[in-house]
C-alpha cells in the first residue's frame, strides 16, 4: 500500500476517511460521527475508529503515515492547537497526541489548505495549475473566513504557519468584534452567519438563511443590499490578496461560495475597482469536488511521503 495516499477530514460533526490509489482515484471513502460533546480524548478515538474502519474495508494493513485536515491551525512555537471551532482542541497537541494514539506519522493541516489542495490538483483548478509555477487561491466562506495558497503543487504555509489567513485582515474600521480580539475582520463582514445578522438587523429581526437570502429577488429589497454588501466585501477584500499575491486562479468554498452572485459580472466589477491592474484577467470559480475537497486535501499531505 506504499503508492496509496490515506486521508482524514476532522470537522466538528464528522470524521471522514479515504484512501486514494497512485492514480489519486478514491478506493475507499467512509465516514463516523465526531461525537466533539464526549471531549478530545473521545475524539482521538474516533480518528483511530476510521483508521482501523478503512484499513478493515480495504484487507491492508495500517499505512505508514496519514494526512489530516482539521479546522484551526497549529503554533509552530508551542506546537498547540488554536483557532480551531471545535473548541476541546484548542490548546492541546493535538499533532502528538494523534501520532502517540495511531502509532504512525501525521502530516496535519488547516482544512483551508486541504481544500485548497485537493481543488487545485484534483478540482476546480487543476487545468490551471498545469503550468508552470502555477499559483492557486482557495478561499472558504462559511461560518468563517480562511484561505490556502497553493504552488508548483504544494501548500505554502508561510514563516508564522498563517499564509491565506485572508479572514482576518480589516474590512471595515470599527466594525463588529471579530472572536480574533480585532474589529470589523472580514469574517465579521462576509461570513454565512455574519451576511445573516446584517439582513436581520436592517430588516427589523426578520432572519432568513442565506441560501434564501440569495433567492429572495426584487421583492426583498433588503436581501439585495445584504448581497451588494457581499459583493462590494469581497471585491475589497480579495483585491487586496490578488494585489499582493497575483494568483492564477481563485476557487471558493464553504456556504458562501454557493451564492451565485459571486460568479457574476458585478462581482468581478468590484474586485476590478480595488485591484491595481486594470482589470481581472483571472478565474474566479467555485469548487467542483463539493464536500470531498477536505478529505481529498488531507490524502495529498502524503504524496512524496510514503518511502
Amino acid at each position: 500500500m506504499s503508492e496509496h495516499y490515506w486521508g482524514i477530514d476532522l470537522g466538528g460533526t464528522k470524521v471522514e476517511g479515504c484512501v486514494l490509489d497512485e492514480g489519486l482515484r478514491p478506493l475507499v471513502r467512509l465516514r463516523i460521527p465526531t461525537e466533539a460533546g464526549y471531549g478530545y480524548g473521545h475524539i482521538l478515538s474516533r480518528v483511530a475508529t476510521l483508521l482501523r474502519m478503512m484499513a478493515d474495508e480495504l484487507r491492508c494493513q495500517l499505512p505508514r503515515n496519514i494526512g489530516i485536515g482539521t479546522p484551526g491551525r497549529l503554533d509552530r512555537q508551542s506546537s498547540l492547537l488554536s483557532n480551531s471551532n471545535t473548541r476541546c482542541l484548542n490548546g492541546r497537541p493535538l499533532l502528538s497526541d494523534l501520532e502517540e494514539t495511531l502509532q504512525i506519522k501525521v502530516c496535519l493541516d488547516n482544512d483551508a489548505n486541504c481544500f485548497a489542495l485537493a481543488e487545485s490538483r484534483l478540482g476546480a483548478g487543476r487545468a490551471v495549475m498545469q503550468r508552470e509555477d502555477a499559483v492557486a487561491f482557495g478561499v472558504i466562506l462559511g461560518t468563517g473566513a480562511g484561505g490556502g495558497i497553493v504552488c508548483n503543487g504544494r501548500v505554502r504555509r508561510g514563516a508564522h504557519g498563517i499564509a491565506g489567513e485572508w479572514g482576518h485582515n480589516r474590512l471595515i474600521e470599527d466594525g463588529d468584534a471579530c472572536y480574533c480580539g480585532r474589529r470589523g475582520c472580514v469574517e465579521t463582514v462576509l461570513s454565512g452567519p455574519a451576511l445573516e445578522r446584517y439582513y436581520a438587523a436592517r430588516s427589523g429581526g426578520v432572519r432568513k438563511s442565506l441560501k434564501d437570502i440569495s433567492r429572495s429577488g426584487e421583492n426583498d429589497p433588503v436581501a439585495g443590499e445584504t448581497i451588494e454588501r457581499l459583493l462590494s466585501g469581497f471585491g475589497r477584500g480579495i483585491a487586496g490578496v490578488i494585489n499582493i499575491l497575483d494568483p492564477d486562479i481563485i476557487i471558493i468554498g464553504g456556504g458562501v461560495g454557493n451564492v451565485e452572485a459571486l460568479y457574476s459580472t458585478a462581482a468581478r466589477k468590484e474586485i476590478e475597482k480595488n485591484l491595481f491592474n486594470e482589470s481581472l484577467d483571472i478565474p474566479v470559480v467555485g469548487p467542483e469536488l463539493g464536500d470531498s475537497a477536505g478529505v481529498f486535501g488531507a490524502a495529498l499531505l502524503t504524496v512524496g511521503k510514503q518511502r
